[in-house]
């Protein structure tokens, strides 16, 4: 397991402790989130310190039991906010101020977890190969026209097995099979790599069309190396056909210790409010979660879309059985 601390850290259980911090364990890279934390403690006055928890997560928590340290988690995808909650290592968060600030679709049923920010599993399609108009729909995904034009990563990633969950919520287990089996039967080659990898595919002509998310496009457009990929392909905004886009989330949990319960909260509800809500659109290419903060100049370059309003913890409850799906055609094979 990697584990690295960042800010002054009081994780360790025999150092001093503030009179008011907050004590946070993270899958996010520290540089995506740091500018948050900054403006939060400035804010505030009260300190935050930072685990990044690449892996083990859910092992942590639990072996540390009531003495854990943390007092939030912040993750990426509803899956890994799903395990959380599944592990009974978080507690309910009753608060009228997110409840006002975060839309129903996009946080759990039970108060277990809230989204922060948004992020869209589109199309990149090329733009010398792919006309206008020519994919909309998730489910064109499996049409024939596309064989050996297709790439994407593992579909047991999270990202992938939360778009066929969605798909398993729209249309039921046997559609979803044939839709994945259709899907497979188009691929360009084997799944590998991460959603930019595919990006680059489509540079050096390998497939026409690839899943991924979509704040890889602002990355990619600041990496010398990668921008070149980005500019030969457009984003498309595919729906569920009766349903809009497929989005996930990145979002945050209170654990059951949570020792600095009060300076927890506060800290949720900054990273709810328009400034933090504007830091994440500015620094990492993600959606507002909250009405009235705008995009930044670059994601609204991208055009507008209608996201899909399936809930996200019915879309996390599904996970398992998505996964079978996956498992049972050997998309990977």
């Amino acid at each position: 397991m990697r584990f690295a601390l960042i800010s002054t850290s009081i994780l360790a259980m025999a150092a001093p402790a503030f009179a008011e911090e907050v004590n946070v364990y993270s899958h996010r890279q520290p540089a995506l989130i740091q500018p948050l934390i900054d403006a939060f403690t400035a804010e505030t006055g009260i300190p935050v310190n930072i685990a990044f928890v690449d892996k083990g997560m859910v092992e942590r928590l639990k072996a540390e039991g009531d003495r854990s340290p943390a007092d939030l988690v912040l993750t990426v995808d509803v899956a890994r906010l799903g395990e959380v909650k599944d592990a009974g290592v978080t507690q309910k968060i009753e608060d009228p101020t997110l409840d006002a600030a975060i839309p129903a679709d996009l946080r759990d049923a039970d108060g277990q977890w809230y989204g922060l920010t948004t992020r869209a599993r589109i199309v990149y399609a090329s733009k010398d190969r792919v006309k206008d108009g020519e994919v909309t729909t998730y489910e064109d995904l499996a049409d024939p026209k596309w064989k050996g034009r297709i790439c994407t990563r593992s579909f047991t990633n999270d990202y992938n097995v939360a778009l066929t969950a969605a798909y398993l919520a729209h249309h039921g287990a046997e559609a979803t099979k044939t839709w994945l089996e259709g899907v497979k039967a188009n691929l360009a080659k084997k799944p590998e790599g991460g959603d930019r990898d595919q990006v680059k595919s489509i540079w050096a002509s390998e497939c026409d069309i690839s899943l991924g998310n979509t704040y890889y496009m602002g990355a990619m457009l600041k990496d010398d190396e990668q921008k070149a990929w980005a500019e030969s392909v457009r984003i498309v905004f595919p729906t569920f056909e009766g349903g809009g886009t497929h989005v996930n989330v990145s979002g945050v949990a209170m654990t059951k210790s949570a020792p600095n319960k009060e300076a927890a909260l506060k800290l949720v509800e900054f990273l709810a409010g328009d400034e933090a809500q504007k830091i994440y659109a500015e620094t990492n290419n993600e959606f507002p979660i909250k009405d009235g903060v705008a995009r930044s100049e670059l994601v609204q370059s991208w055009g507008d879309f209608t996201a899909d309003t399936t809930p996200l913890s019915e879309i996390s409850a599904l996970r398992p059985e998505a996964l079978k799906l996956i498992e049972e055609v050997n998309f990977d094979g």
